[in-house]
């Protein structure tokens, strides 16, 4: 009886573990009218076949005015992708098309809507520099934020 004890809970502590790491693949962000994301920094997993980025802007105002997106890049990169992303455009949802520094980019969006994206977990690297941004005009100087990536 006691054999059977321990190896359910050794059983039950193996399933934590793993309900743990796959929480660690997902990025979830929120974005107000106050051009600011909830999080300043936030954890993903190296391990994850695929990382998951969601954004819900909690604001009132449409994408023309107040849009946002979540654009992650290596942080030496953020300042140039931002300033190259208002050339591309709302069309482009102000990601430059094509662009091999852009990670994962998110569609722009307004007030009280939601936007996701999968990208490979391959892209990430434990112990690498990124970073994650709005590249709506202006936006990047403050909604911005440290993406830490572990083992």
């Amino acid at each position: 009886m006691k054999i059977t004890r321990v190896l359910l809970a050794l059983a039950l502590l193996g399933t934590a573990g793993l309900a743990q790491a796959a929480g660690n693949c997902t990025l979830s962000l929120k974005g107000d009218d106050a051009m600011k994301f909830d999080l300043k920094e936030a954890t993903v997993s190296a391990s994850c076949a695929t990382v998951t980025i969601e954004l819900v802007h909690t604001g009132k105002l449409p994408a023309t005015a107040m849009g946002h997106n979540v654009v992650v890049t290596t942080t030496a990169d953020l300042a140039a992708v931002a300033r190259d992303a208002i050339k591309a455009g709302i069309a482009n949802h102000y990601v430059p098309k094509d662009d091999a520094r852009v990670i994962a980019a998110t569609h722009v969006i307004g007030g009280g809507e939601k936007t996701k994206i999968t990208f490979p977990g391959k892209k990430l690297a434990a112990g690498g520099d990124y970073s994650f941004f709005c590249s709506f005009p202006g936006h990047s100087a403050l909604m911005k934020g440290k993406l830490v990536v572990t083992k």
